[in-house]
């Protein structure tokens, strides 16, 4: 198993993934964790509501007890000046963890990470870790995202996601270790910055940082360490000249990281701490009406993407992710926009390592309170301060068609909030742009986003064809009959996405686009017609030269909403190239004439070298991608050669692949 915090890693560490003792409290009657009757086993980190965990019951419940008892391997005990450290991704809602039976922690927020250090509850080698997660399902003010607050999903919300939903892990530390990282990259000064927290700071303690990139050290620094606070600028050799530049910086066609080693030893040369980390020359910026990537304007192509799974819901395993990251840039995609999740690091890892841009997003709540106010800009904070470091992440989503904050255009404190969750992410990461409100009702923001479902492909050119029309439907146009701007923020001179669009179910007959069978924004009966109208939609949009990129709704069906390009076990509705060539639009090959089906360059392809395996580039682990349901299969044995770094087969077959269902 990868370790879970993909840019702070270790190698002391054990994942405590696996069968817990549980039991669900629905009523919320046990307090003391001595008085719990365990009388189920689940398995961690899949929520109970999953068929994953082994319990599958999506039933109402205030609080799921767990219980962890192992015995701690020797190589894992704290010596006299290390330390143990208990971590979780994500429990929601509200955990508390008792070690050993003495109380150690309490966290609110169901999506960030939390962490404690667990040395002073140690008894020997015996370990038990008890957690109360705390959730009203019916809460309205907390985030939430997609869960659903009924007993069955309907419409777009889904099936409610409780407990442990996160891997959770022990690590040793020494006294003396790193406790966050953030880089920061300067691509006009050719610069990349450091900010690392340092805990328990010894005296003359020095800090020694290697920056490489393959084989070649670029920095290597040493320097005293004078508080809990260790910043650095490093200047990075450079070239000069675009074709050279190239070569060092990060983008989807070429996502090129520097790996990082960071080691705190003492005054006389004594290893306290050592981590492993990477980072990348890339910046994004605004210029005008154009989103621009290492100070060049860049066309986003991005996929709605919610990032479920039918047997596990809002998790999933390393490869599962990666596999998807791959089906997103098959389909002719350089970006993603995750929405209403924050989505596990590991994905976010994936992204950097295969070149893929993120929207990340906040998941909302629904009802406007001062609650709200508290929860949502906590957990917010927490999250970009998870996430600020990757590469991948290019724009911050903190409010979506004001889920939240539904009386925008009546209350002026709802007003005031979305003003205040843009500052305050602008103040945590002034690198990124900020979405004020994605879709509609926008009074900030360093894009302007409009989400429209309008199927008629001359519509959507009438409306967003031209600068003049953009101009008009700012002003008059109401999509889903909201206004897309307010409070003054007129949109004029930002970049314009269409961020939300789409939609196309595909259901076989009439009869089957019932509530049963599921809905789209459009049905289409076949692939053959998804696909033909799929590429109307996306020849409008890349004519409509004003839209600085689009994001189509959406990668996966998920539950009731069929409209994905991909069924939920991950197989297309038409042919994958077919597909990826409307995507890329007419422009694609404008300025990089050898993509290839990843979208990746040619001199990427070339520099890559051994330190990236060519698996990490296949599809098809557990699923044929490169066919979809009805298309015949082509002959096994000698026949027409794959697409380069391709294969038709799974890891470890080693005769004819049969097709089988993504686990």
């Amino acid at each position: 198993m990868e370790y879970p915090r993909p840019q702070l890693r270790r190698a002391a560490w054990r994942s405590l993934d696996g069968p817990w003792q549980a039991m669900l409290d629905d009523a919320a009657a046990y307090a003391d964790p001595a008085e719990v009757p365990y009388d189920r086993t689940i398995n961690v980190p899949y929520p109970p509501e999953a068929r994953a965990s082994g319990v599958h019951d999506r039933g109402f419940r205030r609080r799921v007890w767990y219980r962890r008892q192992f015995l701690l391997d020797p190589s894992m005990a704290p010596g006299p000046d290390e330390r143990l450290m208990l971590h979780f991704g994500a429990v929601n809602y509200n955990a508390r963890v008792w070690v050993n039976g003495r109380f150690a922690i309490e966290h609110r927020g169901g999506h960030s990470p939390f962490s404690v250090d667990i040395t002073r509850h140690l008894d020997g080698s015996s370990l038990e870790v008890v957690v109360q997660a705390e959730d009203d399902p019916q809460d309205m003010h907390k985030a939430r995202g997609k869960m659903d607050w009924e007993a069955e999903p309907h419409k777009i919300w889904y099936p409610r996601t409780s407990g442990i939903w996160r891997t959770v892990w022990i690590e040793k530390v020494a006294r003396v270790h790193v406790t966050q990282l953030r880089w920061i990259a300067d691509v006009a000064a050719w610069q990349i910055r450091l900010d690392a927290d340092v805990a328990h700071v010894p005296a003359g303690g020095v800090a020694n940082v290697r920056l490489k990139m393959g084989d070649r050290l670029l920095v290597d620094d040493r320097c005293l360490l004078t508080g809990p606070r260790l910043s650095r600028i490093f200047q990075l050799p450079d070239p000069g000249i675009d074709d050279a530049r190239g070569q060092w910086m990060w983008s989807p066609e070429h996502p090129q990281l520097i790996d990082a080693e960071i080691e705190i030893r003492t005054a006389d040369g004594n290893l306290l701490d050592a981590v492993q980390s990477y980072t990348a020359l890339r910046t994004v910026s605004v210029e005008g009406e154009r989103f621009v990537l290492n100070s060049r304007p860049y066309y986003l192509r991005m996929v709605l993407d919610q990032g479920y799974w039918p047997d596990s819901l809002m998790v999933a395993s390393s490869d599962q992710l990666r596999h998807d990251v791959l089906l997103i840039k098959r389909l002719g995609f350089n970006g993603a926009r995750k929405h209403q999740k924050s989505e596990d690091p590991r994905w976010l890892y994936w992204c950097d390592v295969l070149g893929l841009c993120v929207w990340a997003e906040m998941p909302s709540a629904y009802g406007f309170s001062s609650t709200t106010v508290h929860t949502v800009m906590e957990e917010w904070k927490e999250l970009v301060e998870r996430d600020v470091s990757h590469p991948c992440v290019v724009a911050w989503v903190p409010t979506n068609e004001s889920w939240g904050v539904p009386e925008l255009m009546n209350d002026r404190r709802q007003v005031d909030f979305v003003r205040a969750l843009y500052h305050m992410t602008r103040a945590l990461d002034g690198t990124r742009p900020v979405v004020g409100n994605d879709g509609w009702e926008a009074p900030c923001g360093d894009f302007v986003c409009v989400h429209d479902y309008e199927q008629d492909p001359e519509v959507l050119i009438e409306r967003y064809g031209t600068r003049e029309r953009v101009a008009y439907t700012l002003e008059h146009v109401q999509p889903d009959r909201r206004r897309i701007v307010i409070d003054g923020f007129s949109g004029q001179g930002k970049p314009l996405f269409l961020s939300e669009f789409g939609g196309i179910a595909c259901l076989p007959t009439p009869a089957a686009a019932g509530s049963d069978a599921g809905w789209g924004y459009s049905t289409a009966k076949d692939g053959k017609e998804l696909l033909a109208r799929y590429q109307e939609l996306m020849t409008a949009l890349h004519r409509c030269r004003p839209l600085s990129g689009f994001c189509y709704t959406q990668l996966t069906d998920t539950f009731l909403e069929k409209n994905g390009l991909l069924t939920e076990d991950r197989v297309p509705k038409a042919p994958i190239e077919a597909l990826a060539a409307a995507t890329r639009g007419p422009d694609a090959l404008r300025y990089n004439w050898h993509l290839d089906p990843l979208g990746h360059d040619e001199r990427w392809r070339t520099r890559r070298g051994p330190d990236f395996p060519i698996e990490w580039t296949r599809v098809g682990e557990t699923a044929e991608v490169l066919a979809y349901p009805g298309e015949r299969q082509p002959p096994q044995g000698p026949g027409p050669a794959n697409p380069p770094g391709f294969e038709r087969r799974g890891r470890g077959a080693t005769g004819p692949r049969a097709r089988k269902k993504v686990a």
